[in-house]
């Protein structure tokens, strides 16, 4: 399938309740803080997991859909894949010298595997592929209000050995945010997406990814987390029709919900609209969730 034709950007709006949306490892695994603002933050590459662990779980062994940076994987052995069903020997840290073998092996890498055709890859590596552009990017997730972390103590009832039976309890400690709405922002790129081969089918997948990836990765530290709004931006020129800020600056979220200066505790505490006479000529704008 062609690639993509149009640019397009988007805003996605998730939340959490009493859970952990992205602990930093430098804090003790704390919910991660703007810490002038006092902001929640959820990184990109947060959300790129997730949207890789989703496509692996709907597409599984579908060829084409591989997900290259995936858990405990070995990149060495990911590039070998494309040297072997090319028939070429690789040579250390070296791509072909002929540069049409040397596009081969990136376009094989971006055609098996969706996360490199849709993220990008740098596959400089020993055994070494090239390096991708990717078109599709997604900037840091923040709150929309000041968010205030809580420390639980948990209790462990049980033990590792028989020879602790006697000992009291472990006793643990999970840090969860009470109530947060998060707001993150999605670029994507149609004339990256013609170097990658990232298509129509590809952008349906994303969609899906970005609306249910939260209903497949619950856990414990996580709480409860849901995607609340999806607003996709479609420019009629694949090189765009606007600034994508001027897009962003449309969506608006309110609180309507609960007494001036008290803390949110549900979505309906908030109201998300378009100002759509700010949108220029040239733009469509779909709401997918």
């Amino acid at each position: 399938m062609s690639a993509i034709a149009n640019r397009y950007e988007f805003v996605l709006l998730f939340d959490v309740t009493n859970g952990n949306p992205n602990g930093d490892p430098d804090a003790g695994n704390l919910p991660r803080l703007d810490p002038e603002t006092n902001q929640g933050l959820v990184t990109d590459v947060c959300l790129k997991r997730k949207i890789r662990n989703y496509v692996a779980l709907e597409k599984e062994e579908d060829v084409g859909y591989a997900i290259y940076m995936q858990e405990k994987s070995v990149l060495n052995n990911q590039h070998k894949k494309a040297y072997e069903a090319l028939d070429i020997k690789p040579e250390p840290k070296k791509l072909p010298k002929d540069e049409a073998k040397a596009r081969e092996l990136t376009r094989w890498m971006c055609q098996n595997f969706f996360d490199v055709r849709t993220f990008g890859a740098v596959m400089t590596t020993e055994v070494n592929s090239g390096q991708v552009r990717g078109p599709v990017q997604m900037a840091f997730a923040s709150s929309i209000d000041p968010v205030v972390p809580m420390e639980v103590s948990i209790t462990r009832m049980a033990v590792t050995n028989e020879r602790d039976l006697e000992k009291e309890r472990t006793m643990g400690r999970k840090h969860i945010i009470p109530y947060g709405l998060y707001r993150a922002h999605g670029y994507i790129s149609a004339k990256l997406a013609e170097r990658t081969g990232f298509s129509e089918d590809d952008l349906e997948l994303l969609w899906r990814s970005l609306v249910n990836m939260f209903e497949h990765d619950r856990s414990a530290a996580r709480g409860e987390m849901s995607s609340r709004k999806l607003i996709v931006f479609k420019h009629d020129h694949p090189m765009g029709n606007a600034p994508a800020h001027v897009l962003f600056d449309s969506v608006k979220v309110e609180r309507v919900e609960g007494e001036e200066d008290t803390p949110a505790r549900h979505y309906s505490d908030y109201r998300v609209f378009i100002d759509a006479e700010a949108l220029p000529a040239g733009v469509n704008v779909e709401e997918k969730l």
